[in-house]
């Protein structure tokens, strides 16, 4: 290996603040300037590309065309006019939606990174990265800028991003170059990921100018994801869409029909061609606005508005959705795999206690100062690196001793990063004349390299066990001098070099307050949480003890080491995931074993990771949940990113996909309410002989209604937390329930009976229908949505429809925005809407009679919660 030496004890000041400003102006800032986007008349254009809506446009325009001809033209202005509002809506709130979903990209520029500047080491966001910059890289980093090494310690990188290759050896000696390497092994690129080693790069290069930024980047714009819920509302779309063209053109061939055979105006028998087409063009205009109404071009923005709306919540909550079918897929989670350290306890590591074994305290100090990657800022207390390295120069720190003083940037002669798979890190250190070997990590691993008697292998033992019984982190700490001849490899050295025992530290984590609590609800809900560690047995049962998953009836086989687990058949592992609630001393093939056998199992599984890895696991679980402190590598295998760490941000991020469902299938049971009432309405109204009940104008302003409004009132709804006392949502189960179908159903026939009974007996008083009779049934159906709206509110629950109203912004401004609109179209919309204005105490009588609809549902509501209380 070149140049091998720990980065962190660079000699490189790095650029001053001065520096910095002047590189930033000359450079420019390390922003990726996104693709160029489709202008926004472009895309509004496109919503006019829908088959149903060009259809409707260009008999719209036909329309138009006679109307002009007869000098009337109102009603077809009107057509024109209700389709342009109706496609308007619907685009703003797309764009709406879509601003919202980039708030991704400019949180991932946000990313922090390991930098010299002034002499110290700092972090400072990747976009904050410039030219000259002097940058720490270790294993989990993502790379900011493009660069040239000026260090190295077995830095491999993956490469995947840019060349395909995953796994590429870095040297910081240009002369070490691969030359059929794709890039130079000395030249380190932006967006490609640390997965081994650790080094130190100057920035060459930065933004637009990196070799990423060269090519165009589809990671800058958000893909529209098919998730599964989207897949199974698209089934049920083509569903209703199918029925809803078989009603239309039936109503077409009906009205048609009668007309002909009728012919009430003796217009099919004379030479009125100009007049024919007009009946025909009504018909037909009326036909395929009921298509409109009951195609559910709504049901995507009430997922779009939702998931939109989601994000922007569980942001506030600390969560970062990453990946658009976590929202949905979390509220079917039956699996939680977490890990302990950050998301359980508090990640506040400090020693407890050291046991000391050998009697050199300086050897000893030395071997924390220079046997890390810690780094500890000028203000002490707060550290760079990982915590229980910090807390460990912390320790010196209380024990006045400067570890700065002691580190020497020539003195490393070489170093093994700490992995996983080893579990021990190692360090050579030139120590005056002597050569010495520092190594630290998992005190059964680094014992096995010791020279000890049993008795005082016994002793070592107990105290861990103690340790490890009050659910503390253990570390043990050895050394040996070595002799000028030795081999340089600490990989290979330290296995078989006879060392000396050191010390054990304890470093305690206390549990986080909440987690108690939060693991319960999670347990309330029927979400069984298992616990993978790569800590100790003992450490990790405590911790399950002190969250409330495991007591004294727990069986022994609830509890497994990762090298158990690995020993264990197919057939004996799978008999066994299910059981398990603490898999400790865990590797990353352990995790990833354990999520795939879960998945098999049938379970929806969720899974936390802060660690390169980790990513497995994460990459291959339903829902990856990152860390806010984990690596890069970490947060691109995950789907969501905990920003603060925490298990409580875990049970938010499952009460909002369970509210999320619940909010779209209240829109759909709202949606298809109208849809059966109005289909019916036309249907039986063409049967029975009187002309169109509802206009082309009235039926495009319910299906405003119908669309827009109610899936921006019903995806605003706040989160509640009563869906986590329900039983986790199968993934293959239909979004419309049992239940829910007899509901659409019931009240999609009882609305009809009421309008067609008011239609029969309107017609009671004379063959035709009067605009102010049609005005009145105008209101009422649009009336009976309004109230059913409050219904639709509280489907899925026992509340009563005024139950947190004053949290129901979204849902008041609709119904006012309802109510307000019906009153102008009847009052102003004269033959543009056929209808004619109704008096004060019209309006009080429809308004009056139709909430009746809500008081129905209020008293059915109040039976159940009567029921539930018994």
């Amino acid at each position: 290996m070149s140049n091998e030496f720990n980065p962190l004890f660079t000699n490189q000041p790095g650029l001053t603040d001065n520096e910095v400003e002047k590189s930033r102006s000359a450079h420019g800032e390390n922003v990726l300037t996104p693709p160029e986007r489709t202008p926004l008349w472009k895309l509004y254009l496109e919503k006019y590309k829908d088959p149903i809506i060009k259809i409707l446009l260009f008999a719209a325009v036909i329309s138009l065309g006679l109307a002009v001809i007869e000098n009337n033209y109102i009603e077809s202005i009107g057509i024109i006019l209700a389709i342009i509002l109706a496609t308007t809506i619907g685009f703003y709130f797309e764009m709406d939606a879509a601003k919202k979903f980039n708030v991704l990209t400019a949180l991932g520029e946000e990313s922090p990174v390991k930098v010299r500047r002034n002499g110290k080491v700092v972090q400072v966001a990747r976009k904050d990265i410039v030219v000259g910059d002097i940058v720490i890289i270790e294993v989990g980093d993502e790379i900011p800028a493009d660069g040239t090494l000026i260090e190295s310690t077995d830095l491999q990188i993956d490469e995947s991003s840019l060349t395909g290759e995953p796994i590429i050896t870095k040297h910081a000696d240009p002369d070490k170059n691969d030359k059929e390497a794709t890039y130079p092994s000395s030249k380190v690129l932006r967006s490609t990921m640390v997965m081994n080693g650790r080094g130190v790069y100057q920035v060459t290069e930065v933004g637009d100018a990196t070799e990423i930024g060269k090519v165009a980047r589809s990671s800058t714009e958000m893909t529209s994801v098919k998730t599964p819920l989207n897949m199974q509302l698209d089934k049920l779309a083509k569903m209703i869409s199918k029925f809803g063209v078989g009603i239309s053109v039936a109503a077409f061939v009906i009205f048609l029909g009668r007309d002909i055979l009728t012919d009430p105006h003796n217009l099919w028998h004379s030479d009125n061609y100009l007049g024919m087409v007009k009946v025909v063009l009504e018909y037909f205009m009326m036909a395929v606005t009921l298509i409109v109404m009951s195609v559910p071009e709504g049901m995507p923005m009430a997922v779009t508005l939702s998931l939109a709306l989601n994000m922007r919540r569980m942001l506030k909550n600390n969560n970062l959705v990453r990946k658009l079918h976590a929202c949905e897929t979390m509220g079917a989670v039956t699996v939680i795999c977490t890990d302990k350290t950050g998301t359980l306890t508090q990640n506040k590591m400090q020693v407890a206690d050291m046991a000391m074994y050998a009697d050199d305290a300086a050897l000893f100090n030395e071997a924390i100062a220079y046997n890390t990657t810690a780094h500890l800022d000028e203000e002490g207390g707060k550290g760079i690196g990982n915590p229980t390295e910090v807390a460990l120069l912390l320790w010196l720190e209380k024990n006045k001793t400067d570890y700065k003083a002691l580190r020497q940037a020539d003195n490393i002669e070489h170093q093994l990063p700490f992995s996983t798979e080893r579990k021990y890190m190692a360090t050579i250190v030139k120590r005056g004349s002597e050569r010495v070997l520092f190594v630290k990590g998992a005190p059964e691993i680094v014992a096995k390299f010791c020279d000890i008697d049993d008795a005082r292998r016994n002793e070592i033992r107990e105290r861990l066990t103690g340790y490890q019984n009050q659910a503390m982190r253990t570390l043990a700490f050895a050394y040996k001098v070595l002799g000028n001849g030795d081999d340089i490899d600490t990989a290979k050295l330290t296995p078989d070099a006879h060392l000396t025992f050191q010390a054990v530290a304890a470093i305690s984590d206390p549990i986080r307050p909440d987690v108690p609590a939060a693991v319960k609800e999670c347990i309330d809900a029927g979400i069984t949480v298992k616990i993978v560690t790569g800590d100790t047995s003992a450490t990790a049962i405590e911790i399950a003890r002190q969250i409330g998953i495991w007591d004294a009836d727990t069986p022994a086989e609830a509890q497994i080491t990762g090298p158990d687990f690995a020993a264990l058949s197919d057939d004996e592992a799978f008999n066994r995931v299910m059981k398990l609630k603490v898999m400790s001393r865990a590797r990353p093939t352990d995790k990833q074993r354990l999520v795939n056998l879960l998945q098999k199992h049938d379970a929806v599984v969720a899974v936390t990771g802060d660690g390169t890895n980790d990513a497995p696991a994460l990459n291959h679980a339903h829902v990856g949940l990152s860390l806010g402190s984990g690596t890069s590598v970490a947060k691109e295998a995950s789907d969501m990113t905990l920003i603060d760490d925490s298990f409580r941000s875990i049970v938010n991020a499952v009460m909002w996909g369970r509210s999320l469902y619940r909010n779209i299938q209240r829109f759909l049971f709202f949606q298809l309410v109208v849809n059966v009432t109005a289909l019916l309405l036309v249907l039986c109204g063409s049967v029975i002989g009187t002309e169109m009940p509802l206009t082309v104008t009235q039926i495009l302003w319910v299906n405003i209604i119908m669309d827009t409004f109610a899936a921006l009132a019903l995806a605003s709804l706040p989160p509640s937390e009563e869906v986590m006392k329900e039983k986790p949502r199968k993934r293959t189960d239909f979004i419309i329930t049992r239940g829910m179908a007899k509901g659409i159903v019931f009240c999609g026939l009882a609305f009809f009976a009421v309008l067609f009974a008011l239609l029969l007996h309107s017609l009671s008083s004379g063959a035709d229908l009067h605009i102010h009779e049609l005005s009145i049934f105008f209101t009422t159906f649009v009336m009976l949505q309004f109230w059913n709206l409050f219904n639709a509110k509280s489907f899925g629950s026992n509340h009563s429809a005024f139950h947190d109203f004053k949290h129901d912004n979204g849902l008041l401004l609709v119904l006012l925005f309802i109510l307000a609109g019906q009153w102008l179209i009847v009052t102003f919309g004269g033959k543009m809407f056929r209808t004619e204005p109704l008096s004060a105490m019209e309006w009080i009588t429809i308004i009056g009679a139709t909430s009746i609809v809500m008081w129905v549902g209020e008293i059915w509501r109040g039976i159940k919660r009567l029921r539930c209380k018994k």
